[in-house]
């Protein structure tokens, strides 16, 4: 079994498939790695070779931030623009979409599910 940055690949995918399970490694990049390193992308992960799995791992680990470190780096920029104060920022902070997209109808996906508004009843005065 292929583990690569903390990651277990699937053994039955192709390896340019595989590598998209490492978050921050997507189809262009690991076509990128793969052409570097003279493996074929068609090749399955359970038919690589111990070396070729080092090769990939240590190609990753020196020129890419992936996992853990991507997140870290994305959270810390976002955390940046909320303590700024700017429109960006603030738009994060109230869990609204960023990027000015409409917000009157659909945004549901940020904004969770409706919450309904709540009715008082009128009670009858004596």
């Amino acid at each position: 079994m292929a583990r690569i940055a903390g990651v277990d690949l699937p053994k039955r995918k192709r390896i340019e498939i595989g590598l998209t399970y490492i978050f921050g490694v997507g189809r262009s990049t690991s076509k990128k790695i793969l052409s570097k390193l003279n493996i074929d992308p068609n090749k399955k992960v359970d038919q690589l070779a111990e070396s070729e799995v080092n090769d990939i791992r240590k190609a990753i680990d020196s020129e890419f931030k992936v996992e853990g470190e991507l997140r870290s780096q994305i959270s810390m920029s976002i955390k940046r623009l909320m303590d700024l104060g700017c429109y960006r920022g603030l738009r994060h902070r109230k869990s609204l979409p960023v990027n000015g997209q409409r917000t009157r109808t659909n945004a549901r996906t940020r904004k969770g599910p409706r919450r309904s508004a709540v009715k008082k009843k009128v009670t009858a005065k004596k």
